[in-house]
């Protein structure tokens, strides 16, 4: 759109070559934005011929002026008035660079209005190719807005199903937390309920503490008391057994004849008993029982003190204290007689009342010195409570010069006699029988405490032994 006046600029300098040679001055002139180049011609060193005119046929658009004219103007002048060459040659100037100045005004006219129209052009063509681009963008924005709007709603759906599910759970722990205020509300309630009884326990706990300092302050004056007691006993004891010892040793002889004597009384009572003939027995073999279960099935039936003789030995025992009273047939004896065969223990107690118990066991044996006569036994069944006061098998017997008892204290000491105490335990048969006249509960008493507790008061207390498989005979 902008050949055309490179053109008409190219056309004007063609122009002015063929007037003027190529070799000659060039002149430069500058209009606006434009800038021409003139070449101009030079007759300083040329004659004028008399018939030369000056002809602006091709520097003007109009035709010529008619050359009557011209030559009437030249006939007109005088020779004198005739201007000179260079007058000519200025006017010729003046006329050229007149008629070039209007075609200039003119090419700038039509290069203005080409201008002109190009400019539009680009504007109409920009105009279209912005309007293209602004679609296109437009178009882009609105596949863009859509996809973003996809998106929005389908975050949108994601935050609502979230929200939703946010308050089910909400809703949920609501619920939850109503339920735990609830159970938090009981639970503080149980435990003001609680807190109310521990405080009445509290008060009875003081109670009975205040109560058994009081019954400790009074056991350990009666403990100083036995303690002083049991100081006195152990010197009259000893000072006995010193006495005994030296008794025993001269009565040694007399022992063993009153025991012959009486073991040779009571198998004549048996054999009396039994039947109304005497068999012959050679002199020095008489009958001799192991037990009461042995003397029994020989036909005795009668009540009383019998002597019995231990197997694999021909002495005949009667253990500690008086037999038709309160006796103690010994651990020694035991010992041998329970570990000959299985045995079985029965004991029987009665109290101030009048009130009869037992405890049986159906298996019974004490070891030997070695072990300290360690208690064994086991299958407990009764009446006196509703399990065992018995120690448990394994204890050992314990004596007030032999403390083989669980205790820091010495139980055999405090109880007054020899027992299996384990740690001063539940039950004590070689205890004191106290008269009916004393109320106040002793330790050194007749103890089963899961029959009567600590308030027993015994009137009566027996352990008897027999065959475990033993079968009382027919009577006849």
């Amino acid at each position: 759109m902008f050949r055309m006046p490179a053109l008409n600029v190219a056309y004007l300098a063609f122009l002015l070559s063929s007037v003027i040679g190529s070799d000659r001055q060039q002149h430069r002139m500058q209009h606006g934005p434009c800038s021409y180049t003139f070449i101009l011609p030079e007759v300083d060193h040329c004659r004028p011929s008399n018939d030369f005119q000056v002809s602006n046929t091709l520097q003007r658009d109009s035709p010529p002026e008619a050359s009557t004219d011209a030559s009437q103007s030249t006939a007109e002048r005088t020779p004198k008035e005739r201007p000179s060459w260079q007058e000519r040659k200025l006017e010729s100037l003046e006329t050229a660079m007149e008629n070039n100045t209007q075609w200039l005004q003119k090419l700038e006219n039509f290069i203005q209005e080409n201008v002109r129209s190009g400019m539009e052009e680009i504007k109409r063509t920009a105009v279209h190719t912005q309007t293209a681009a602004m679609l296109e963008m437009g178009t882009n924005l609105l596949s863009q807005s859509a996809e973003q709007t996809r998106k929005l709603t389908d975050v949108e759906t994601q935050v609502l199903n979230q929200t939703s599910r946010l308050e089910i759970q909400l809703l949920e722990y609501s619920l939850l937390t109503n339920r735990l205020e609830k159970h938090i509300l009981e639970q503080t309630q149980e435990i003001s309920r609680l807190s109310e009884k521990n405080s009445f326990l509290e008060q009875r706990l003081l109670g009975l503490e205040a109560q058994y300092g009081r019954e400790l302050r009074g056991l350990e004056s009666e403990k100083e008391q036995l303690q002083e007691l049991v100081q006195r006993q152990s010197h009259t004891v000893s000072q006995l057994q010193a006495e005994v010892g030296s008794s025993v040793r001269n009565s040694t002889l007399m022992q063993r004849q009153q025991a012959a004597l009486m073991d040779t009384v009571q198998q004549l009572l048996a054999m009396v008993n039994n039947c109304k003939e005497i068999s012959s027995v050679p002199s020095g073999d008489l009958l001799t029982f192991r037990d009461c279960a042995e003397l029994l099935q020989s036909g005795a039936t009668d009540n009383g003190v019998y002597t019995i003789r231990l197997p694999n030995s021909t002495q005949t025992v009667k253990g500690f204290g008086e037999p038709s009273g309160e006796h103690w047939l010994g651990n020694d004896i035991i010992h041998k007689l329970t570990n000959s065969k299985e045995y079985s223990l029965h004991i029987q107690l009665k109290d101030r009342e009048g009130d009869e118990a037992f405890s049986h066991y159906e298996h019974f044996y004490i070891d030997g010195e070695e072990n300290n006569y360690s208690l064994h036994a086991e299958n407990y069944s009764g009446t006196a409570g509703r399990m065992s006061s018995l120690a448990h098998s394994g204890t050992q017997f314990s004596t007030k010069d032999r403390d083989n008892d669980r205790c820091t204290c010495r139980c055999a000491q405090l109880a007054s006699g020899g027992w299996w105490f384990e740690a001063c335990g539940p039950s004590n048969l070689n205890g004191v029988f106290y008269p009916s006249s004393t109320s106040a509960v002793r330790y050194s008493g007749i103890k089963w405490y899961y029959w009567k507790g600590p308030n027993l008061m015994a009137t009566m207390a027996t352990m008897m032994v027999r065959p475990a498989n033993f079968k009382r005979p027919d009577v006849r």
